[in-house]
């Protein structure tokens, strides 16, 4: 806007000179003709006396003849000189006697004499310092003023992207199934809008799609693992076996065992992916849940050398879903003995002035590594030592998602 302003500004005064210009070199032409005939100084003179000015010189450069308030000749012996051998000459130049510039327009008169006319240009630099100052203080009052309109254009314009990005920030494929905002106006805002809604959708069902294949996958996995992980521990407790079959045995079993929480994770996770993980609350004697957590696990450990022991947890009574809280402290003690070392120890404690009650599992191993603490509950996280001896990176996550639910 100030681009344009500027070269509009210019233009006007320039156009404005230059039609300044003609209305006076007019007059002085009229007058310098009228001088030209007649010889004489009042056939040029101005209207205004302090205005303009008229002279006839000899050409030696002396006064012949004068009309208005210029004290001595106005051209200069090289100027007389130009003129007195037919030239014509239109200058501009400060004149005494005459306030601000004068034009004088001068040629030769009858005789051997040289006339000149002139006419000072303060109404014309008057006028034009007018536009200037004009454009100087209606230039910014303009640029502010379509700076705003601009601005509230521009706002109103991109009011419907706004939206869409709050409303973009806000969307889940998991949990909502609205889509971003169109605005009224058929443009090329509201083309986007449509296209990203496409994609959200294709997006949609393409998650929805791998979740019911999760979901199925882990249904369907349920019996069969079951069954065979019954004739495995049936097999084991059967006896009898060489010392290569019995430990052929355990390692499926363990195997079995893996496969069999897996599962249950994966039917867990698509079960929290639609943000409907269900939780049945009821009483729970707290003693029996790790007692049992204890018994799965407890054959596995032994065959490690190593204990799942329980302390406390007498007494404390709990309102929570009992299946879920088994499938987290399971999760959490098969990530100790994959990953721990010495004792597993399932405690539970009262914990602050409210009557809640605190369920720890714990061992003897190094921890998380500081590195990967922050992110060990996320799906599918693994530290660089869990790499080498397997696992999903899903146990730690469905305890956070059953703690959570």
């Amino acid at each position: 806007m100030v681009l344009v302003l500027a070269t509009a500004g210019l233009f006007v005064y320039l156009r404005l000179k230059d039609n300044l210009n003609e209305s006076v070199d007019a007059g002085l032409e009229a007058r310098a003709a009228a001088m030209a005939a007649s010889g004489e100084a009042a056939a040029g003179a101005a209207e205004e006396s302090d205005e303009g000015f008229a002279q006839v010189l000899s050409r030696s450069g002396r006064v012949v003849d004068g009309v208005g308030e210029v004290s001595g000749p106005v051209l200069t012996k090289a100027e007389l000189a130009t003129v007195a051998a037919g030239a014509r000459l239109v200058l501009e130049r400060e004149v005494p006697g005459i306030e601000d510039t004068a034009r004088i327009v001068a040629g030769p008169a009858t005789g051997l004499d040289v006339f000149a006319v002139g006419q000072s240009l303060e109404d014309r630099d008057e006028t034009l310092s007018g536009v200037i100052a004009s454009f100087a203080v209606g230039g910014p009052v303009a640029v502010l003023l379509a700076s705003l309109v601009g601005y509230l254009l521009a706002a109103s314009g991109l009011r419907p992207v706004e939206a869409m990005r709050r409303r973009a920030g806000e969307i889940s494929l998991a949990e909502d199934r609205e889509r971003l905002p169109l605005p009224a106006a058929r443009d090329e805002v509201r083309r986007l809008g449509e296209t990203l809604n496409e994609m959200l959708d294709r997006l949609g069902r393409s998650f929805e799609r791998e979740r019911r294949f999760v979901a199925d996958a882990s249904h369907e996995l349920r019996t069969p693992v079951a069954v065979i992980r019954a004739e495995l521990d049936a097999a084991l407790r059967a006896g009898g076996h060489d010392p290569q079959v019995r430990e052929a045995l355990v390692a499926a079993l363990e195997e079995c065992d893996h496969l069999a929480q897996l599962a249950e994770d994966l039917l867990i996770v698509a079960r929290a992916a639609e943000g409907e993980l269900p939780v049945r609350r009821e009483p729970i004697e707290v003693r029996p849940l790790l007692e049992g957590v204890r018994a799965r696990f407890g054959d596995r450990a032994r065959e490690h050398g190593r204990e799942v022991r329980v302390d406390g947890g007498d007494g404390l009574r709990i309102e929570a879903d009992d299946l879920r809280l088994r499938q987290a402290l399971g999760n959490l003690v098969d990530n100790a003995l994959r990953h721990g070392a010495g004792d597993v120890v399932l405690r539970a404690r009262r914990s602050g002035q409210d009557g809640g009650v605190e369920l720890e599992v714990s061992d003897q191993g190094v921890g998380f590594d500081p590195e990967f603490a922050d992110r060990a509950f996320e799906r599918f996280a693994r530290g660089d030592e869990a790499r080498t001896r397997g696992g999903t990176g899903l146990g730690l996550a469905i305890v956070r998602a059953i703690a959570e639910a």
